[in-house]
């Protein structure tokens, strides 16, 4: 075999190792297109949620001053999905009680679920928090809320969910989930006793959701 002809086969074996570079990114680009297309035809809604209720076994701030505070939540949340061809994959999902911007319990894991098209989760889990320190215009202001009977909370849910469409899901995306919760203390008709000092409150109302 002569130098020319060496030459020649390796200036064929580069070419075709282009042509199959090429094409794997033509491919590649083919079926990245492809999902933007159906992502864009689609287009996927948020969950819908709703603050069903809320029933309070305790809510007592102790200390002098006034700077801690036990809770003891269980709320009822759902989840609709409304989209008719994207399912949605929970896969952290906790909830938690706000007063003022201030977080007063721990944070509730909900359990990773799968949500359908179209379908609804129901969860209704326990918030709580003991002897929790809050900050001190909150004490004041919360030791002046419950002398007038009404504390607004905040029940809120973050988590990280994921899109299905068809055989393909997307990465995690940010779930924040806001509520709002007021306790009517002084009007003992705006809830229903439930048991031993437990007060459940109706509201089934909807939540601001961002994704």
């Amino acid at each position: 075999m002569t130098y020319k002809d060496c030459g020649s086969h390796s200036h064929s074996r580069r070419k075709l190792i282009r042509r199959i570079i090429w094409s794997i990114i033509i491919f590649l680009f083919i079926i990245f297109l492809t999902i933007l297309l159906i992502w864009a035809i689609l287009q996927p809604s948020k969950p819908v949620f709703v603050l069903q209720d809320a029933t309070v076994y305790a809510f007592n701030v102790s200390g002098n001053p006034p700077n801690l505070l036990s809770s003891n939540f269980q709320i009822t949340l759902s989840s609709r999905n409304p989209n008719y061809n994207i399912g949605v994959y929970y896969d952290r999902l906790e909830v938690y009680a706000i007063y003022q911007n201030q977080q007063i319990t721990y944070r509730t894991s909900i359990p990773p679920t799968y949500q359908g098209h179209k379908e609804v989760n129901i969860w209704s889990p326990f918030v709580y928090g003991t002897s929790v320190p809050i900050a001190p215009f909150n004490g004041v202001s919360l030791d002046g809320d419950q002398e007038s009977g009404v504390i607004r909370l905040d029940i809120r849910a973050d988590g990280r969910v994921r899109w299905k469409v068809g055989a393909f899901i997307t990465g995690k995306y940010h779930l924040y989930v806001r509520c709002q919760a007021l306790i009517n203390f002084g009007n003992k008709a705006a809830g229903v006793i439930v048991g031993n000092n437990a007060v459940k409150y109706t509201y089934a109302q909807y939540c601001s959701v961002s994704v």
